[in-house]
């Protein structure tokens, strides 16, 4: 039933592999289903069955498995190709400085490079920062990293080309009403603005290479390097828009002030207690879920999904509603998203553990709640002496974030009360 990525089919078969998995999972689920209501049952009797809670979590992580080298799969089966395509964006200018990029990388050239900087009156790029990469490669890695970036692939992403990006958002508006055709209408007061700020940051990658890999013609080394670049700049801006505390990286939504629901105002985000000290209340748990997603605005929940890491998705997977059925249900295709209560889930391993008074669990309209910057431009500077014999390419990109709607995000706080 088990299967291993090392063993994966070429990658016109992948999807192949996808929908294997996928079956596996499924199968999977159902055992753990099967065991965990015998479990449930033998606890209603008050005939609880060591062996039996071992079999439970067994499959439980079985199923964590299984998901992860499910999303393996239907990563790579995602990921778009840049050796092939029918055309480079941008012409013939692109396409001169995708070869003058490529004489760089391999060889150190940069004659080319500064040539098309003379043309186009450029100061962007310099041989001290690094040199702009061509722009289908600089859209290949974002296309990557919003595939594997829980947080980007659900929060609006805005490009810019200055260093800040503010948003301006009224504090206090103009008044205004119904009125009839002819009454009097109440002269409108000025509206109060404010701005929030979205620095961008600088964020940077180093891959390695050899001599023998850049004199190899047949490597597409646009390919090479976004693939070398996408993981450590997943990792690094996944971790910042989760918990980064705002200073040299973006600032997470977890690091806003908190407050409890009823007491909501804008400038925090409200959560909603656990019912348990440092997990759900013993008796009926799933009613906190209940009353997260209802704490969101009708609005917002339309386009909500739940955010959380893995070992507290294996906690919840074992709840079920009223009726007997559970609340965590797996994919409904292959490449899809788990959902819970019908709302889509998103594993981010960057959320906190379930723990006394921690915010495991966030709930909300990402889109409208979370806002990325990404500042225009991916540079690459050349460096072959620091770790000779290899050749090291500094690459770095300029990214920001931070809550942009504070009614849109709600949180779970593991705590009685």
């Amino acid at each position: 039933m088990d299967f291993d990525i090392t063993d994966m089919a070429p990658e016109h078969k992948s999807g192949g592999a996808v929908r294997g998995g996928y079956d596996d999972f499924r199968v999977t689920f159902e055992e753990f289903k099967a065991a965990n209501d015998e479990r449930l049952a033998r606890l209603e009797q008050k005939r609880g069955d060591v062996l039996l809670e071992e079999k439970v979590d067994r499959i439980n992580a079985a199923l964590d498995a299984h998901h992860r080298r499910m999303d393996e799969l239907a990563l790579k089966h995602a990921r778009p190709a840049l050796e092939g395509r029918s055309g480079i964006v941008g012409g013939a200018a692109a396409l001169e400085h995708k070869s003058a990029f490529e004489a760089y990388v391999r060889g150190g050239e940069t004659g080319a490079l500064r040539a098309l900087e003379t043309k186009a009156m450029s100061a962007g790029s310099n041989p001290d920062g690094g040199y702009l990469v061509p722009v289908e490669l600089e859209h290949e890695i974002g296309q990557r990293l919003a595939a594997i970036s829980p947080i980007r692939a659900l929060a609006s992403v805005r490009t810019i080309s200055g260093n800040v990006y503010k948003k301006p958002f009224m504090t206090a508006g103009p008044a205004t009403g119904w009125v009839g055709e002819t009454d009097s209408r109440t002269q409108t007061t000025s509206p109060t603005l404010d701005a929030l700020s979205f620095p961008a940051m600088e964020l940077y990658a180093m891959p390695a290479a050899t001599a023998t890999l850049l004199d190899d013609s047949a490597v597409n080394i646009d390919e090479w390097i976004a693939q070398e670049v996408e993981l450590t700049f997943a990792v690094q801006e996944g971790a910042a828009f989760v918990n980064g505390d705002g200073t040299n990286k973006p600032k997470g939504f977890l690091q806003s002030e908190t407050v409890a629901n009823g007491s909501w105002a804008w400038g925090k985000l409200g959560f909603v207690a656990s019912g348990g000290a440092s997990g759900f209340a013993s008796s009926n748990p799933s009613d906190a879920l209940v009353d997260l997603v209802y704490a969101l605005k009708a609005g917002y929940r339309q386009n909500a999904a739940f955010i959380m890491n893995r070992k507290t998705q294996a906690a919840i997977r074992k709840f079920k509603d009223t009726g007997g059925s559970y609340l965590w249900q797996p994919p409904a295709q292959a490449g899809g998203r788990a959902s819970l209560m019908t709302f889509p889930l998103v594993e981010a391993e960057d959320m906190p553990d379930v723990a006394e008074n921690s915010l495991s669990i966030a709930f909300g309209d990402f889109r409208r709640g979370y806002l990325v910057v990404d500042r225009a431009g991916v540079r690459v500077l050349r460096d072959p002496y620091s770790a000779k014999p290899y050749v090291l390419f500094y690459t770095t990109k300029r990214v920001g974030g931070g809550v942009q709607d504070f009614d849109a995000i709600k949180l779970m706080k593991f705590a009685a009360s």
